[in-house]
């Protein structure tokens, strides 16, 4: 069979690995396949399948240097998903069979309970008996923590398989950024990140949620997803009838040939293994500086770090050999098997090496303050009209008292000429049209508030080039949201003295669990803001998926959704706002907010701030494009995010409500939720087209840095503040 495109050049800098104890787990998996029912009369295997796709030499390379025991009962764990998935298409996919599907799915996590002590049912099939098997097998050895993890990453992948189903039903293909983080949930990889710790080390659970740990196991789950696309597309794409498959997402969304999309799944792949060593390199040394982590724990993240380097270039080299897959003429994808070829030359080992250098460094050329004239403005999809609310004269006159009592207007920050000019309770009266007097002063204040702190962080830090400055205003900021038994800091600047007043008015009324959840969102949002500065310092353009994730945090989405949710009470189980529809919507609801942002604000950060966090930016960065191209690729994307938005309420949420068979009050309660979403959305673009804030007329005639003979002194904390020296 002709294969569709050839396969590009891989960049893999780690060289692949064999475990000395292939045979044995070759040996073992295949016994204990037939013992599950997994082989002869499953429908699904026969041995030759089996043989053919060879689990054992997939786990021999991407587990190198683990025990006999070790890595059988890891090569067992790939046997049952590979098996699970080819069952899932068999019996439900290909049928197109959702309600048998998902019942299939809803049974299996009765099988994984965190006491391994606990009861189970009895198996009705071979994915239920290999579960259950391989779960008894593997917790006794791993801490309650792990076990949560492990749970949580086998479940998302089982269960998103319905994703791929409904949008087969559909005949629905995802967007580029759908893709990418529905892919980790059901391609698997944060799941083999939770055997890989089996195989060499836990990570402490005192970092396992930090962004530096989630940012190496996300790296890791996009690389290898995106390498399997390109290595499956013919056996998904062509047999399988899949459309979920990161060289047909980019074929569709830009409308191009196979071989351009399969070349661009690449270069995003390689960019995601920069982005893996970058934080390896940098942001993991210090959350573990800064977390306090014994030398051991910091050896176990090191074990860590290496065995998902041996992952990836132990699954690449699996790929190469599996009858599985399209691996024909496949070239070379790093140093030492270039030097494997007869007849390399030292010439093409330096041309490769020259290569991966120049895609690493291009991210560091930027050249900033270019002057690109007026932002170019699309016509934005919009489906929701704008209501503004009668309030808004007055959250206008309370927001400019309050900006002059915390000291906003008097640190050479902002005037009150830039606060006019911002509007922020103009975007709060879009936001919530019907809100009370009380709460519109409240949203404007919040606002107020997240805008001037991310102005503050660049031009006072970034001034400074001081980066542990900003960590300690970060580590202060949360220490003035205190929860049970926490001890504030004395604010001692306008941004602290800002915050310590809304969180007392937010939080008043509010559960401890509330309280924790909104400071969770608040502390997203300013780590977020250290992140952008330390880029800044290093002129660092950001990696595409990166960009886009980290972009939801410094917008402050996480604390606009907190709060909303908060407003609808009890009604909505916790579960279903944690469900894959609602994160999709409240996801997509985000990018375009973002992204919106982005579009008005090119001139404004580029030109005059120097600024290099806008997705047009990194879009020219990637893809080597100019700013009318780069603008046309990020304004189709605002465009699907809100077909996006629009799809899942239409189609998705319909059938979550069904699924947890929410009563009248929780549907009543979502559909709220839905509005205030699109309230949201049709707000900020109103408030993006009318404020003078990305206008190239006020942007010309305004100062850009601190106001003129006002730049602030070095911020003066209080002698409390040594207490934190450790951040």
């Amino acid at each position: 069979m002709t294969q569709p495109f050839e396969l590009p050049h891989f960049y893999m800098p780690y060289p692949a690995r064999l475990n000395p104890h292939l045979d044995e787990a070759r040996a073992h998996s295949t016994a204990w396949a037939r013992e599950m029912g997994m082989l002869e009369g499953s429908g699904v295997w026969e041995q030759a399948d089996l043989e053919a796709h060879d689990y054992g030499l997939l786990c021999a390379y991407t587990h190198p240097d683990c025990d006999g025991a070790a890595l059988s009962l890891i090569t067992d764990w790939y046997v049952w998903v590979f098996f699970f998935d080819d069952h899932f298409l068999d019996m439900f996919k290909r049928t197109q069979d959702r309600a048998a599907g998902k019942a299939h799915l809803d049974r299996l996590p009765l099988f994984m309970p965190l006491d391994p002590a606990a009861p189970v049912p009895e198996p009705e099939n071979p994915v239920e008996a290999g579960l259950k098997d391989l779960w008894a097998r593997t917790v006794p050895s791993m801490s309650v923590d792990w076990r949560r993890r492990f749970a949580v990453a086998t479940e998302h992948l089982l269960n998103e398989s319905m994703w791929e189903l409904s949008n087969m039903n559909e005949g629905r293909i995802a967007n580029p950024v759908e893709y990418i983080e529905m892919r980790r949930k059901v391609g698997g990889a944060p799941w083999s990140s939770g055997l890989v710790e089996y195989a060499t080390a836990e990570v402490p659970a005192a970092v396992a949620g930090t962004r530096p740990l989630r940012v190496l196991m996300e790296t890791f789950s996009d690389a290898v997803h995106l390498r399997n696309d390109l290595f499956s597309y013919q056996r998904e794409v062509e047999d399988e009838g899949e459309n979920s498959n990161g060289v047909l997402v980019l074929e569709t969304f830009f409308g191009c040939t196979t071989q351009e999309a399969a070349e661009t799944v690449n270069d995003i792949l390689t960019s995601r293994l920069h982005q893996f060593e970058h934080t390896a390199l940098t942001e993991v040394p210090a959350v573990a500086l800064d977390s306090g982590l014994t030398p051991d724990q910091v050896a176990a993240i090191a074990a860590y770090t290496k065995g998902l380097q041996d992952w990836q270039s132990g699954g690449h080299e699996w790929h190469l050999r599996s009858s599985r897959y399209m691996n024909k003429g496949a070239r070379a994808a790093s140093p030492w098997q270039l030097l494997s070829h007869p007849g390399t030359s030292a010439a093409d080992v330096g041309a490769l090496l020259a290569s991966a250098a120049q895609e690493r460094l291009r991210a560091y050329t930027h050249v900033p303050h270019q002057k690109v004239g007026p932002s170019i403005l699309p016509e934005f999809h919009m489906p929701y009209e704008v209501s503004l609310s009668p309030h808004l004269d007055g959250a206008r006159r309370n927001l400019l008292a309050w900006s002059h009592r915390t000291g906003i207007l008097e640190e050479g920050v902002w005037d009150e000429d830039k606060l006019a000019a911002f509007d922020l309770a103009l975007c709060s009266a879009g936001l919530d049209p019907d809100a009370t007097p009380e709460a519109l002063d409240l949203s404007a204040h919040w606002l107020a508030w997240g805008t001037y702190a991310d102005d503050y962080y660049p031009l006072v830090h970034g001034h400074r080039r001081d980066l542990a400055g900003a960590r300690l205003s970060t580590a202060r900021l949360s220490r003035c949201m205190p929860v049970e038994g926490e001890a504030a800091v004395v604010p001692a600047n306008a941004m602290e003295r800002g915050l310590t007043d809304l969180w007392a008015r937010t939080t008043a009324g509010m559960s401890a669990e509330e309280r924790q959840a909104l400071k969770a969102s608040v502390d997203v949002m300013t780590e977020s803001w250290v992140w952008e500065l330390s880029n800044q310092l290093q002129n660092r353009i950001p990696d595409p998926v990166d960009y886009l994730e980290m972009r939801r945090a410094t917008f402050g989405s996480d604390l606009t959704l907190s709060m909303s949710r908060m407003g609808h009470g009890p009604a909505v189980p916790p579960e279903v706002y944690r469900s894959g529809p609602v994160r999709s919507l409240e996801n997509a609801a985000v990018n375009y907010a973002c992204l919106v942002n982005d579009i008005f604000s090119y001139q404004k950060e580029i030109e005059y701030e120097g600024e290099i966090h806008n997705a047009v930016l990194v879009v020219q960065n990637f893809f080597g494009v100019d700013y009318p191209t780069a603008l046309g690729v990020v304004h189709d994307l605002t465009t699907q995010r809100m077909q996006q938005f629009e799809h899942v309420i239409a189609h998705e949420l319909p059938v979550l409500y069904d699924d947890f068979e929410l009563s009248r009050e929780g549907r009543a309660a979502m559909d709220a939720y839905v509005v205030d979403l699109q309230n949201w959305l049709a707000g900020i673009l109103n408030w993006h087209r009318r404020v003078d804030r990305y206008k190239a007329e006020w942007l010309g005639r305004r100062s850009h840095g601190f106001l003129p003979d006002r730049a602030p002194a070095a911020p003066t904390l209080p002698s409390a503040a040594p207490a934190l020296s450790s951040v």
